[in-house]
């Protein structure tokens, strides 16, 4: 019976139960997606490792998952008032040429593993250092999110030198074109990487610009979505070497039907999870594949 259920991918040549992918992507995601992150930095060192897929065709497999999955995190988000459209719009608009650049980059210049394994090393265990900051310097707060008016995001307004909006009381405010030029860089990286650049900017957000995690987790994954989706593409059309990186459509759908429902869920019971323990776990897990693969 369990011999039915496996399955050899034909783009990836991988062979794994046709259950592990989305069981695989729904944990990760459920987590990750409290943060606002999409869970595809700790996919693609599971594919690499785990499932043997090493081939550039991985980065675009990752971002498919992205594609597929962030949807759900990002209607949660929206559906409870918590999503910042200016936020979101300066992702997306900063992102997507930095992806573009990105995939040059990985096509051209990163083909071996080994190299790319150490990029992916030195690129976690950034995203680790910046978790580690938050978790030692942040309260342990939970959040009672509602809904109600005193929970919405309000007078929201957009400007080149300051984008601004109201939560819970407050305002916060951030220098739009710093934070586009942040998120070109991101998609650079993001575009390398095959993760979207979701898990770099989200500690950016909270640990430079003061953003509190319950109103930009939205955004971070509109932008990852936008970003994944262009990346996809250029990894599909674009040819820098002679042939192209399309994904693995079957393996990537599979995994995105996992990240689907858990980020959606994940978005969902947010509110009611300590943001500090959040933190801590996805710091011990980066750290760990982080030191494995710069090792």
């Amino acid at each position: 019976m369990m011999d039915l259920l496996r399955l050899t991918f034909p783009v990836s040549g991988i062979e794994t139960f046709l259950f592990t992918p989305p069981l695989v992507a729904f944990i990760i995601s459920f987590f990750t997606s409290l943060g606002g992150i999409s869970g595809a930095f700790l996919l693609l060192p599971f594919q690499m490792s785990v499932l043997g897929f090493t081939a550039p065709s991985v980065s675009s497999t990752n971002l498919l998952f992205n594609v597929a999955g962030t949807p759900g995190g990002v209607y949660r988000y929206m559906k409870e008032c918590r999503f910042v459209w200016p936020i979101a719009l300066t992702i997306v608009t900063g992102i997507i040429p930095g992806v573009l650049i990105g995939y040059y980059i990985r096509v051209k210049y990163l083909p071996d593993p080994r190299a790319f394994k150490l990029f992916v090393g030195l690129v976690l265990m950034y995203v680790a250092f910046r978790l580690i900051r938050e978790v030692l310097i942040k309260k342990n707060n939970t959040v009672p999110i509602t809904c109600g008016l005193e929970d919405k995001v309000k007078n929201v307004s957009i400007r080149l030198n300051k984008t601004r909006f109201d939560f819970k009381g407050v305002t916060y405010s951030i220098h739009t074109i710093g934070f586009l030029m942040l998120s070109f860089v991101v998609g650079i990286i993001g575009g390398i990487y095959g993760i979207g650049g979701g898990s770099i900017i989200a500690p950016f957000c909270i640990a430079f610009f003061n953003l509190p995690v319950h109103t930009i987790a939205g955004a971070v994954l509109l932008g990852t979505f936008t970003s994944s989706a262009a990346g996809v593409i250029f990894y599909s059309l674009v040819s820098i070497t002679g042939s192209t990186a399309a994904p693995d459509w079957i393996l990537g759908i599979l995994f995105g039907i996992g990240g689907l429902f858990g980020m959606y869920f994940g978005a969902k019971c947010q509110r009611f999870v300590s943001e500090k323990m959040i933190k801590t776990i996805l710091t011990l897990v980066i750290l760990t594949v982080a030191t494995k693969y710069i090792l």
